[in-house]
């Protein structure tokens, strides 16, 4: 019973449904910077599976560079506040930068992140989510590169986890309510 795929209650998408997307994305991505080399920046730790994903697909020259911020401290709701872990190693000084990010769901980490990032003067910035929760949003956020709109649920797997546990699951989905209880 270790098996942590024993723990999820509802599979909201499938692993070929995020491989299709992620190469439809990845096709749009190419077509858009064609030329212009960006640096995905991807958001630790939730982007890596998905940042991987989408690298494998996208056929221009880019380079990679990763930022580490929080808001959920170990819980599995928001605290509304976000805190820089770890800022990028290299200048986005006019560099086109591509933010890579797991969910965009209060937008409040992308809107610190947008005014931080934006202050270095990139020569453009947009963002690639893989998920959206547009019901919990409390500040609006751009986002150029979507994946796919999910409900106001707490999700886990492809990089999205519950107390850092989950991220490996190759889709998303729900878990048991006793797994929150069972950690509390």
């Amino acid at each position: 019973m270790d098996n942590i795929k024993n723990d999820t209650l509802e599979i909201l998408l499938s692993q070929d449904e995020i491989k299709a997307k992620v190469k439809e994305m990845a096709g749009q991505i190419n077509e858009d910077y064609r030329g212009k080399s960006p640096v995905l920046v991807g958001i630790l730790k939730g982007s890596v599976v998905f940042l991987a994903a989408l690298m494998k697909e996208i056929e221009i020259r880019c380079s990679i560079d990763f930022i580490a911020v929080s808001s959920y401290a170990g819980a599995s709701e928001t605290s509304g506040i976000v805190k820089m872990i770890m800022d990028l190693r290299e200048s986005i000084t006019d560099r086109h930068v591509l933010l890579i990010e797991d969910i965009v769901d209060t937008g409040l980490t992308m809107d610190y992140l947008k005014d931080n990032l934006l202050t270095r003067r990139p020569a453009s910035y947009n963002i690639c989510s893989l998920l959206s929760k547009p019901s919990a949003r409390r500040v609006p956020v751009d986002v150029k590169y979507l994946g796919f709109e999910i409900p106001d649920k707490f999700v886990v797997g492809y990089g999205l986890d519950y107390q850092e546990q989950y991220r490996n699951i190759p889709y998303i989905a729900t878990l048991k309510p006793e797994i929150y209880r069972r950690n509390k």
